[in-house]
């Protein structure tokens, strides 16, 4: 403003009188409609830090805080949201087809610990193929150890990984580097510590519960100014930070039976504002309903979001591969389950579920590919694990490069977990940091009552301790080293065939797929245009399996253009192809993956 002054604008429908706290002084807010209250207060500039007094009650920090530099309870800093000197004017944002997915905790993807720690490893992740980092939450949550979901202020990032500056200075040299940018955003619940929202307004209803916390009140009395909050909350973090996308945290604990429903707001919102920016951005749900619904158009009665992840892809290899069979794990397991989840995107697509005691999802088979996200690692699957072990503690090397292969054939959209692509040894642990003593005893008694089935119950970490938080920081390092640069030269080779091969991009291919259950062995082919370009196989066997390309496909020359038994490859028992009688047969050795290229093969 000319004067230097500053709007304080605030919703908080109880409230009788509201003053915003300045120093030494305190400048009464008006009254206004709806239950907000507001007010202009001449010369104060952007660092001027501030909080709000309710009815002559205890200072509060602000709702809607760009900043929180002295945590979660202390007092909000004015930020000015057009200081920051942007350098990306030519990006325009990524296509779901066109996304690798490389998901990270700020915290411990380095040394450092912070945004611009981030930047410093952009280099190699453009090198590996990744075209988008998906950060877990940002928002500012109680101390400095946490995995985001504990915010409790969704519009400041959190003091430790640098501020607002950091965030946009990620997004700026992310966009340099030819990589976009994507937010995990919470707006199921808030987390405990440090939450006031509830005393400023119905922010929460008790008609709901959610695992974590009070459900958000999307439905309820005076819930249109909630909506709001949440749907402008998306635009900030699109418009403000320049970010290319949001991923939905649980959106099977967002309850709306609203007409309209909040899901299909937010994302009709965030694609308007991406049209009058000139750029794509894209709303990414996670959800463990096997609804298709989220990601089919409007017109066809869904909410018309981008994306969604899809989980069955990773039970199905996980519990194949590891032999797990607890919990969720219990519904997978065999091989044919991996071979649904590569052409029917769900397994649990109506089926009856054991874990659930009912049937489960419905088909999705008309909803295009590129609409799904796949993983065979994620925060949730490590972190969750008691010790958060990677897959790479749980399977021997050949069915570790099995699961990249599968990951990276996959006709969806793949997203790697930091670390992933060089089998990062040290474990992905649950970790926080909160200041209140009863909190943590709550936390660490939660964690051993979840894991009291195990045998190892009495080992699960302490989650307040910084060692836990230390232990799961990458060793950047390894990735140099043997065993773990062979893995991310598989890893490069894949991406770099993913790229190169139309037929391999999400949603670019017609797939034709079979499984061999009595010897355990998947193959898929990937055609366009009529024309089979790509057909890769799958063994899933302690065995080697030998396959007539014959029977399969044609007798059209085949090239081999990709193996995972690196250390056999071409011979020697390991993944080749030889002829017999005049017809082509691939030996695909115990526990690898085959790619071959058709080029004149019709079907």
């Amino acid at each position: 403003m000319p004067d230097g002054g500053t709007r304080f604008t605030v919703w908080a429908p109880r409230a009788r009188t509201v003053a915003v706290h300045l120093g030494e002084t305190l400048h009464a807010l008006d009254a206004g409609p709806e239950g907000v209250y507001d007010g202009i207060v001449p010369r104060v500039p952007p660092g001027t830090d501030y909080t709000y007094r309710l009815d002559g009650g205890p200072d509060r920090p602000d709702p809607v805080s760009r900043y929180q530099p002295h945590g979660v309870h202390g007092a909000s800093r004015i930020v000015a949201p057009d200081a920051f000197e942007w350098t990306d004017d030519d990006w325009t944002g990524l296509a779901m087809r066109d996304l690798v997915i490389y998901e990270l905790h700020v915290g411990t993807f380095t040394p450092a610990g912070t945004f611009d720690g981030v930047i410093t490893r952009l280099p190699e992740l453009a090198e590996l193929g990744v075209t988008a980092v998906e950060l877990m939450p940002v928002a500012a949550f109680p101390g400095t150890r946490n995995w985001g979901y504990d915010g409790v202020h969704p519009y400041a990032p959190h003091v430790a990984y640098g501020g607002p500056d950091g965030l946009r200075r990620l997004a700026n040299a992310a966009h340099g580097a030819g990589i976009g940018v994507i937010l995990d955003v919470v707006y199921n619940h808030l987390g405990p510590e440090g939450n006031y929202l509830a005393e400023f307004g119905p922010y929460f209803t008790d008609r709901y519960d959610t695992p974590w916390g009070a459900a958000m009140n999307f439905d309820g009395p005076d819930s249109d100014e909630v909506r709001r909050y949440v749907i402008d909350n998306a635009l900030y973090w699109i418009t403000e930070y320049h970010l290319d996308g949001l991923r939905l945290d649980a959106v099977h604990a967002i309850y709306d039976f609203s007409a309209r429903h909040i899901l299909e707001e937010v994302t009709a919102a965030v694609h308007r504002q991406a049209d009058a920016l000139g750029r794509s951005v894209l709303v990414i749900a996670e959800s463990d309903l096997n609804d298709p619904r989220l990601v089919r158009g409007v017109e066809a009665g869904g909410y018309g979001l981008d994306g969604q992840w899809n989980d069955d892809f990773h039970h199905a290899v996980h519990a194949r591969l590891t032999g797990e069979r607890s919990g969720y794990y219990v519904d997978f397991g065999r091989t044919a389950d991996i071979a649904a989840s590569l052409t029917n995107r769900f397994v649990l697509d109506g089926r009856p579920s054991v874990f659930r005691r009912r049937r489960h999802g419905a088909p999705a088979v008309d909803v295009p590919a590129d609409r799904f996200v796949v993983a065979i690692q994620n925060h949730d699957q490590v972190g969750n694990r008691a010790n958060g072990e990677r897959l790479g503690a749980l399977v021997d090397p050949r069915r570790r490069r099995l699961a990249a292969a599968l990951l990276l054939c996959a006709p969806y959209v793949p997203l790697l977990f930091m670390g992933e692509e060089y089998d990062e040894p040290h474990p992905f642990r649950y970790f926080v940091s909160h200041d209140d003593p009863d909190l943590v005893e709550a936390v660490r008694d939660g964690r051993r009552r979840e894991f009291s089935a195990v045998a190892w119950r009495d080992e699960v970490p302490d989650p307040q301790a910084k060692a836990t938080f230390e232990d799961s920081k990458l060793e950047w390092a390894l990735r140099t080293r043997p065993p773990h640069a062979q893995l991310l030269a598989l890893y490069r080779d894949l991406l770099a065939l993913r790229k190169r091969e139309a037929v391999l991009q999400p949603g670019r291919a017609e797939l034709a797929g079979s499984v061999d259950e009595h010897r355990d062995v998947i193959g898929v082919g990937f055609a366009s245009e009529g024309r089979r370009r790509l057909h890769a196989w799958f063994n899933c066997s302690e065995s080697e399996v030998h396959v007539d390309l014959g029977r399969e496909v044609s007798s059209t020359p085949a090239t081999l253009v990709l193996a995972t038994d690196a250390i056999s490859y071409g011979g020697q028992g390991g993944t080749c192809l030889y002829v017999t009688s005049g017809t082509q047969r691939l030996r695909l050795a115990p526990l690898a993956a085959a790619i071959l290229r058709f080029e004149e093969d019709h079907r």
